[in-house]
């Protein structure tokens, strides 16, 4: 796994994750999964789908999660 991806969930955050922290953890994994830092122009398309749909899957794991102790929070 890429070590720059932090865990972006309570208690290693204090708060939620902000949307700018997901996008990014989102981007550093299509990174690493691709191996390309910046996609070529014929490759651009098909990187920004996946660090979409990464960001997309992400937030979705985040809110779906429940967190022991944690006020407001399902403990699922």
């Amino acid at each position: 796994m890429c070590r720059s991806i932090k865990t972006l969930r309570p208690p290693a955050l204090p708060e939620e994750a902000t949307e700018e922290e997901i996008r990014a953890a989102a981007l550093q994994y299509v990174r690493k999964v691709s191996g390309f830092r910046a996609p070529a122009a014929h490759n651009q398309e098909v990187f920004d789908t996946a660090v979409e749909a990464v960001t997309d899957a992400t937030r979705a794991l985040l809110s779906g999660l429940g967190v022991r102790g944690a006020s407001g929070r399902s403990t699922a």
